[in-house]
């Protein structure tokens, strides 16, 4: 396994990060990876009991789950039993966390904007107190829309919270590449690396797609807005308690993370559009992720090489929305 040489992005966050990263202890169970599902199953796996190792060549700060918006919403996860049964266990988590502080959790109204007749509602069986939206509360062009009050994590916060918690339970953590799983000398190994879990199991279903944010100053928003059926393109304003994440794009295929101009001048030209108050809001940062978006997650068991592999990846843009959920069923197969 070759080292990983990148370092986070943000120096307080590597300064907190860093007293627990290089512990070099094996555990009974290795998890792939550092984004919010492996960290979620790491911790789930050691409060059942599990000796665990996190193994990743990214620490959490440099994943995808810390360029996600953070709201619960299942986008682009499939299939819909059991992503509406992940959810509502990830739901019933997050509620929870909101009240005790410090790890990067609200519950916050807003409103998922319609401009179609008919749209998909599966997802409001596991919200309750959700209503229809008023005329006042629609933005031209939209028919309907659902009020409704949901998790809103911001994930800087939320990941080094995780990686606190998951220390405290005797997770240990390994900067390191993974090339083959044979590599790893623990017998059950969780996959849950993001779109690189597709090299590691065969599994040639995955594929990213292109997520472009720009994070503004809050002017004083409380109140998130989700837009998929934008014609102009996809777009949402989410409030956190320092900055506001304004997104988006849906890039099937595309694997650049190089920050666009001219798609951030768009994007931001939808959220302002959503939310006027944002219009002389300052730029605090931008940045590019990849959604690893497959036909349905995959969270199974298999034996392989005399070796236990569970996958849980496939996630798409809900990997914080299933996070509990699915470290419930990972828990659940490696016990077996």
């Amino acid at each position: 396994m070759e080292a990983a040489r990148r370092w986070p992005s943000q120096p307080g966050v590597r300064r907190n990060l860093g007293r627990f990263w290089y512990d070099h202890r094996m555990g009974d169970v290795a998890v792939i990876g550092s984004g919010v599902i492996g960290l979620t199953c790491a911790l789930r796996l050691a409060e059942a009991g599990h000796r665990v190792e996190v193994v990743a060549d990214r620490r959490p700060p440099d994943t995808v789950s810390a360029v996600a918006g953070g709201l619960w919403f299942p986008y682009r996860a499939a299939p819909p039993d059991r992503v509406l049964r992940w959810g509502a266990v990830s739901l019933s988590r997050f509620a929870a966390l909101a009240g005790e502080g410090g790890n990067g959790v609200l519950l916050r109204e807003g409103v998922v904007l319609h401009r179609r007749a008919s749209p998909d509602l599966g997802w409001t069986a596991a919200v309750r107190g959700h209503r229809p939206a008023s005329a006042a509360e629609l933005p031209g062009g939209a028919v309907s829309g659902v009020v409704c009050t949901l998790p809103v994590v911001d994930l800087p916060v939320y990941l080094e919270w995780l990686v606190g918690r998951c220390a405290r339970a005797g997770v240990r953590f390994r900067s390191a590449t993974v090339g083959r799983l044979a590599e790893l000398p623990q017998e059950r190994v969780v996959v849950a690396a993001g779109l690189r879990s597709g090299e590691l199991t065969g599994d040639p279903s995955l594929a990213p797609v292109r997520g472009q944010v720009v994070r503004l100053a809050n002017p004083g928003l409380t109140r998130w807005v989700v837009d998929d059926d934008n014609p102009a393109g996809m777009a949402y304003v989410i409030p956190r308690d320092g900055d506001v994440v304004c997104g988006g794009t849906a890039d099937e295929g595309e694997s650049d993370l190089a920050v666009d101009p001219a798609v951030e001048r768009a994007v931001l030209a939808r959220a302002v559009a959503l939310a006027p108050e944002l219009r002389d809001a300052p730029v605090l940062s931008r940045a590019v992720g990849l959604r690893p978006v497959r036909p349905s997650v995959r969270v199974d068991r298999v034996e392989r090489d005399g070796r236990v592999v569970i996958s849980c990846y496939g996630h798409g843009g809900a990997g914080v929305t299933l996070s509990w959920g699915c470290a419930e069923d990972v828990v659940e197969l490696a016990g077996r």
